[in-house]
């Protein structure tokens, strides 16, 4: 679309009598007015995400009058993402996100359209989803996605307002090539596979997600208004406990693979491989590291001379516990000497992913007979013993 065709665009969109009530607040104020509403509703966003960043976004873009929310997200509502991802309602649970996201949605604002997209975004599908807008909003809690849609972004000419949490801290920041850096020029490189925890693993303050998130409801808003600075080559970081915010200056780096001097990236790639993150393969030697749990149960009714070990946290231990031998994953290089390399071993954690680092590292060290419990004890409180609490 031309300049010339957008203003004729802008100039078509009006707004109806219950509209400009709606937005009055908008209207009395002179960087908005009439024509900030009237730019707000032509324009779209596109959200990466409708959990705990996708759920502040989602809510306050619909608020504010913009015109077009696409959605990208496949999953479905569970019990443990209402204490964060506020989108969702208790009635929501079983529902995909994006039926819920749309329903509440337009509950708030009947003027907002909402396109949904319930896929992966994928380098196959992500230039197709992304060029339809004019700023995506990345709330999503993993790296390869994270790489993909700075990539997409960059090679469509889109600002990317980016968010990250992680338990009690977050960040901020716009990643737009055609005026500064992108996310590149920050992290250059993921961290090796499992060295940073995904909030499942570690947690996040359920408040957390509604500061950063609103923050970037905040910068979207801006963009689109084309009004104050954006935090484009400037990265804020928060700390709930202190309460504190940082600001750290970015600088686009000339040796960027895709918005350098000389890129090498000039089309998607395969992110889960950049990332390192590898496809499970069924192999005789994975199969022969894991155990379900109805396979442990009947092993344990059978009194099988089974050792478990649990590689949570001690505060884990308390929500809720197998009667395991504790020795926290990160405490267990220092303490692996407390164990009988002669024993059976079933190791287990929440979900079976910390547990898992650990099976692979007693393997390492020489242990024959350990075994990683798929789905780690929320899959046993959930199929064996629903008595115990998940989390």
């Amino acid at each position: 679309m031309t300049k010339k065709e957008e203003a004729v665009g802008q100039r078509e969109v009006q707004l109806n009598r219950d509209e400009m009530r709606r937005y009055g607040r908008h209207l009395i104020m002179p960087e908005v007015g009439l024509e900030g509403q009237k730019k707000l509703k032509a324009s779209s966003v596109l959200l990466v995400g409708a959990g705990g960043l996708g759920s502040p976004l989602a809510l306050y873009l619909a608020a504010a009058g913009v015109g077009r929310i696409g959605i990208v997200d496949f999953d479905v509502v569970d019990q443990s993402n209402l204490q964060r991802q506020v989108l969702h309602g208790t009635e929501s649970i079983g529902k995909s996100k994006l039926q819920s996201a749309t329903e509440r949605i337009f509950s708030i604002n009947p003027f907002v359209k909402v396109e949904p997209y319930e896929t992966q975004l994928t380098s196959a599908n992500a230039l197709e989803i992304l060029r339809n807008y004019d700023v995506v909003a990345d709330g999503t809690d993993n790296f390869p996605t994270r790489y993909l849609v700075n990539d997409a972004c960059v090679l469509l000419h889109k600002p990317n307002v980016y968010g990250s949490i992680f338990r009690f801290e977050g960040q901020v920041s716009v990643f737009d090539a055609d005026r500064g850096p992108c996310y590149r020029c920050l992290y250059s490189e993921p961290p090796p596979p499992g060295l940073v925890p995904s909030c499942a693993e570690g947690g996040v303050l359920g408040v957390l997600p509604g500061i950063i998130g609103t923050l970037q409801a905040s910068e979207t808003v801006k963009l689109l208004l084309g009004i104050g600075e954006p935090l484009i080559g400037r990265l804020v970081l928060f700390d709930a406990l202190k309460t504190e915010f940082r600001e750290l200056k970015l600088r686009k780096n000339p040796d960027c693979p895709i918005c350098g001097t000389h890129p090498t990236i000039r089309e998607l790639i395969d992110y889960e491989a950049f990332c390192g993150i590898t496809p499970h393969l069924p192999t005789n030697e994975h199969a022969t590291r894991e155990i379900s749990v109805e396979e442990l149960k009947l092993r344990m009714d059978q009194h099988a001379d089974i050792f478990i070990l649990d590689v949570r946290e001690p505060h884990e231990y308390l929500i809720a516990n197998l009667g395991g031998y504790l020795i926290p994953l990160n405490d267990l290089p220092n303490r692996v000497n407390e164990l009988d390399s002669s024993k059976e071993f079933v190791v287990h954690c929440a979900s079976g992913v910390r547990s898992a680092r650990a099976v692979s590292f007693l393997a390492d060290m020489g242990f024959k007979k350990v075994k990683n419990l798929v789905g780690g004890i929320n899959a046993w409180a959930e199929k064996i013993d629903t008595s115990l609490a998940s989390y």
